[in-house]
């Protein structure tokens, strides 16, 4: 609105009248406060700000609010309380302007900021970047929101470094142009970002895992199978025999490699029941101290009243002694181990900070070591299968990524928390079984003996098919032998007389197992059928190749094993 000629004295008297209501900020920075707006022009020599005069005559003529601060006041109460913390600088990066929410995220006293060039808050090797950057943005004087993508890493006090996200914007005064950021500590953001890439790359790592695992058991069938029927046509004392048996030693300790595989992708096979943490750590306690040297010390605090939780014992044992060896082992002087036991409550916050985690009550199993510790590029690689930090032939990186696969299958979670010279310690959560008591069977499985029977062998892995045939020959079975579902219709409809069983792999070409029993049912009413997968069972419930009620059995399998789970089967045990 321009001004009359008459009006200048008129204008004058009101500014002094107004020096009242303006907040000199700092460094010469003035922002007016008229009408409840924060005027973003200066006001130079004879320039007032266009609309200042209806401004004015709104505020004078607004009726006054019982509590309704004035509005400088609430501008400095709105900069204070703000969630963000809120910097400016000019045009030479001096700081001009902070809040408290600066004060608290940078570590510094207000005092200490003002006047410092705006780069104190950066780390020292973003400083002469942000420079030429702060300069190109004083040029163009565009407004960045937050939200836009502008995210640094800054630096506290102390000389700790975190992430930060800023809006930028800015105002032009008198004095020049003033750039304002609006910073927000996105720590726990770029945590929980992590925290989820982890368990994705985990999850795919575990697939692969399996997977090979499947393909490594049907090799070790082989394997296991010949060396088990060569050790038996030999005599003891033939020279050949220590060679056989070492042979068959190594599939078994094979086989042992790709259950831990398995175990790391969720895919091992599970006995879950309601067990005391306390207890089981009790049992395991003399086997544990023999695990470490003598220069090291074992320390159990375990919580009177622990919580039940739900998982297999076995597989819950083997976590904790793969977690007290790895502390072991990151002690390679004396130091002492703790293992803690405890019943705690995850509330929604830490669910929300921890992929994976719901809230709830859980009982924690906790190894702490006073160990050389661990960096944070460790740290994140750590549950990694193969991934090790001990020297070549001390290990081969699958017990930590053993005990994550058993955790995440018993339904908990696990954390580590380390620093490098000061130790570390691992937590494991599991879920409260509620008021389960604890049950336990043992199931007796009779001696397996030789049989006659006819027996189909589906196998569609010819080195698998073949050994299978020939260990059932030995122990006196009629064996016909298929590469496939269509091959195994045609054999049973050639084939006169009975066959009392079908040994099928599940997963085929063309037609499974599942559908191949069900084609042979129609003709042959009471065959029997048991399924082989290098797939754990519980896997292949899960993704539907089989349900829970069919006899199954896991590759690798040797002579012996063979023999008793099919007696069991032809049998009705």
């Amino acid at each position: 609105m321009a001004r009359r000629p008459h009006d200048k004295s008129r204008y004058r008297e009101r500014d002094r009248r107004e020096k009242a209501n303006e907040k000199n900020h700092l460094a010469g920075v003035r922002t007016n406060f008229r009408g409840g707006r924060m005027s973003r022009e200066g006001r130079g020599a004879g320039n007032e700000s266009s609309g200042s005069g209806a401004a004015a005559r709104e505020t004078r003529e607004r009726p006054t609010v019982p509590g309704f601060q004035a509005p400088a006041e609430m501008a400095g109460a709105l900069l204070e309380s703000a969630s963000q913390a809120i910097v400016s600088a000019d045009q030479a990066g001096t700081i001009v302007l902070v809040n408290r929410q600066a004060e608290e995220m940078f570590g510094y006293h207000r005092e200490e900021l003002l006047g410092s060039p705006i780069e104190i808050l950066l780390p020292e090797v973003k400083r002469a970047a942000h420079v030429q950057m702060r300069a190109e943005y004083l040029r163009r004087q565009t407004i960045r929101p937050m939200g836009s993508g502008l995210d640094l890493s800054a630096r506290r006090k102390d000389g700790s470094q975190f992430p930060v996200e800023v809006g930028l914007s800015h105002i032009k005064t008198a004095n020049g142009v003033f750039a304002i950021a609006f910073i927000s500590d996105i720590s726990q953001r770029k945590r929980l970002e992590q925290q989820l890439q982890l368990a994705q790359k985990m999850e795919a790592v575990g697939r692969l895992a399996g997977g090979i695992a499947h393909d490594f058991n049907n090799m070790l069938t082989v394997i296991a199978g010949y060396g088990s029927m060569i050790m038996e046509k030999l005599q003891a004392q033939d020279p050949l025999r220590d060679h056989v048996e070492e042979i068959v030693a190594a599939t078994t300790r094979a086989a042992a490699l790709t259950s831990q595989l398995l175990a790391f992708s969720r895919q091992g096979r599970t006995r879950p029941q309601p067990i005391n943490l306390n207890e089981l750590i009790a049992n395991i306690e003399k086997m544990l101290r023999r695990l470490i040297r003598e220069d090291i010390a074992l320390e159990l605090i375990l919580q009177d009243g622990l919580l039940s939780v739900k998982a297999d014992p076995d597989r819950v044992e083997q976590a904790i002694v793969n977690l007290v060896v790895n502390a072991r082992d990151a002690m390679p002087g004396a130091g002492r181990i703790t293992v803690e036991t405890a019943n705690v409550y995850l509330d929604e916050s830490y669910a929300r900070s921890h992929v994976g985690v719901q809230p709830g009550e859980f009982a924690m199993i906790a190894v702490s070591d006073t160990g050389t510790g661990m960096d944070p590029e460790v740290m994140r690689r750590i549950f990694e299968p193969f991934f090790t930090t001990k020297a070549q032939g001390k290990g081969v990186g699958l017990g930590l990524a053993t005990v994550y696969g058993m955790v995440k299958q018993a339904g908990g979670g696990i954390w580590v928390y380390s620093e490098p010279g000061k130790g570390t310690t691992f937590k494991a959560y599991f879920p409260i079984a509620g008021d389960t008591v604890a049950t336990s069977s043992a199931a007796t499985v009779q001696t397996a003996v030789p049989g006659d029977e006819t027996i189909l062998v589906v196998e569609d892995d010819a080195s698998v098919r073949s050994v299978t045939v020939k260990m059932l020959e030995q122990l006196g079975y009629v064996a016909l032998a298929a590469g496939n579902g269509a091959e195994a219709l045609a054999k049973s409809k050639a084939h006169s007389g009975t066959i009392a069983l079908v040994v099928t792999d599940v997963v085929m070409p063309n037609m499974g197992g599942c559908q191949l029993a069900a084609e042979l049912a129609g003709t042959r009413p009471d065959i029997k059928v048991l399924y082989l997968s290098g797939y754990t069972e519980s896997v292949a419930i899960q993704r539907g190749m089989i349900d829970g009620t069919v006899p199954f059995l896991a590759k690798p399998f040797n002579r012996q094993v063979l023999a008793k789970t099919i007696r069991c089967v032809l049998d009705g045990r």
